[in-house]
């Protein structure tokens, strides 16, 4: 079939990483090729060992995640091929390498295990048959998957300019908690100024009823409001 598989263009939901991809769904690819009892797979290769790939006769020979770095590729992805026919609904991409399961317990059946290493990779999807392979795509330009010293500098692939949208969302994010830090740095002065307010009230009934000094709380440091207090007399005049 004339069909390569590819990165869909979709920033996120393509987000290429160190360990999975993700590709267009074939939808309408095996349309007229596939009966309803028929299954799609996805063969995953090393691009230099895509060439000496040989096409399972029966699925007792598909071969397995677990022999990838030693056969150079596995199949995956098994699906009825039903799914992918024109009408049939479903999600836009197909994430290669999502199931973390495939490590453990030693599995023996094919599986959607992360991918060990940057690669590059090519794929392919192939129809097969209660008789064996029917019709297949051809191989896609090679993934190289994308390894980074961290999280931040993992970009999605292939990059579009809908990418700007981030970095927009971005910056309005720190203009917003810029201007929520001075809204209350605003808020914190007018409480502060209250409380010297309150404060200064306190110390003209203090000096009214005559409390030697030495016994207030702060005696040995005058309130930040005193030096005020002395600016005015008691009887309200400067």
């Amino acid at each position: 079939l004339p069909y390569v598989p590819q990165v869909p263009p979709m920033a996120l939901l393509g987000r290429v990483t160190a360990t999975t991809f993700a590709l267009e769904r074939p939808r309408c690819v095996f349309d007229g090729h596939a009966d309803a009892s028929d299954a799609v797979w996805l063969a995953v290769a090393f691009a230099n060992a895509s060439a000496a790939f040989r096409n399972p006769q029966c699925r007792a020979e598909v071969p397995p995640y677990k022999e990838l770095l030693s056969a150079r590729s596995y199949m995956t992805l098994e699906t009825a091929a039903a799914a992918f026919s024109c009408s049939a609904p479903g999600p836009a991409v197909l994430r290669v390498g999502a199931d973390t399961a495939c490590r453990d317990q030693g599995r023996q059946d094919p599986c959607n295990g992360p991918l060990p290493s940057p690669g590059p990779y090519r794929v392919k999807f192939l129809l097969m048959g209660c008789r064996g392979p029917k019709a297949e795509t051809r191989w896609s330009e090679p993934i190289l998957l994308r390894t980074a010293l961290s999280p931040s500098t993992l970009e999605a692939a292939p990059a579009r300019p809908g990418s700007a949208l981030v970095v927009i969302a971005s910056i309005l994010a720190s203009l917003g908690a810029a201007l929520a830090a001075a809204v209350l740095g605003a808020l914190g002065a007018a409480v502060w100024g209250s409380l010297c307010h309150r404060a200064l009230g306190t110390h003209r009934s203090y000096r009214s009823h005559h409390i030697p000094p030495g016994l207030g709380p702060c005696a040995p440091q005058p309130a930040p409001c005193q030096r005020t207090l002395q600016l005015v007399g008691l009887d309200g005049t400067a």
